[in-house]
């Protein structure tokens, strides 16, 4: 019995470990990729100059709370650009689990809404499960070195922009501009879990 024991408390203790690996930890160094974008082009990391940050979000067309945040998004990438930290958008969601999801939907999207970044196609799910991404929206702010230095929402407010009372990226973002410490490192992402077939 006392065996039986342990061996449960050993499986429960290296599947939690396991879980707890999954995707990015604060301190990590993110891996560029090279994704297609709804300008019909393939972008990467390594091909922004002078950049200080990048603020990596995972979104999609589909889900009401991307929807909810893209005009945030805009006005992020109005706001941080030019000072070194640019938004890139990845959609996650595999378009067999949800048509709208499609690279041809997001083309369609991206002009509708005038996106002013780059929305790339996460084609293989390949990308999302290196950074631990669960939901659309969730975001990774990372370094000039790559660096992940904060994971979680954007802000307090999904539904109501007008009632934020905590600009959780906003805040990280000047923080690490100013070179103090980002607090808080990580909250709880809001919104679709991830599509998968």
């Amino acid at each position: 019995m006392k065996n039986l024991i342990t061996i449960i408390i050993l499986t429960i203790a290296i599947s939690t470990n396991i879980n707890a690996q999954n995707g990015y930890k604060i301190g990590d160094t993110a891996t560029d990729f090279n994704l297609k974008g709804t300008d019909g082009k393939n972008h990467s990391m390594a091909e922004i100059e002078n950049a200080k940050g990048y603020i990596i979000i995972f979104t999609c067309n589909h889900c009401p709370f991307s929807k909810m945040y893209e005009d945030r998004i805009i006005a992020l990438q109005t706001k941080y650009k030019e000072r070194g930290y640019p938004v890139i958008a990845i959609n996650p969601n595999d378009p067999k689990a949800n048509a709208d999801d499609s690279f041809d939907k997001m083309v369609i999207r991206a002009k509708e809404k005038s996106f002013n970044f780059w929305y790339l196609f996460d084609d293989g799910q390949k990308i999302f499960p290196q950074y631990g991404a669960t939901k659309t929206p969730h975001v990774f702010l990372l370094d000039k070195e790559k660096v992940v230095k904060y994971i979680g929402a954007i802000d307090d407010n999904a539904r109501d922009a007008k009632a934020i009372d905590e600009k959780f990226l906003e805040n990280a973002i000047e923080a690490l501009d100013a070179g103090k410490k980002i607090n808080p490192e990580t909250t709880k992402a809001i919104g679709c879990s991830i599509k998968s077939l």
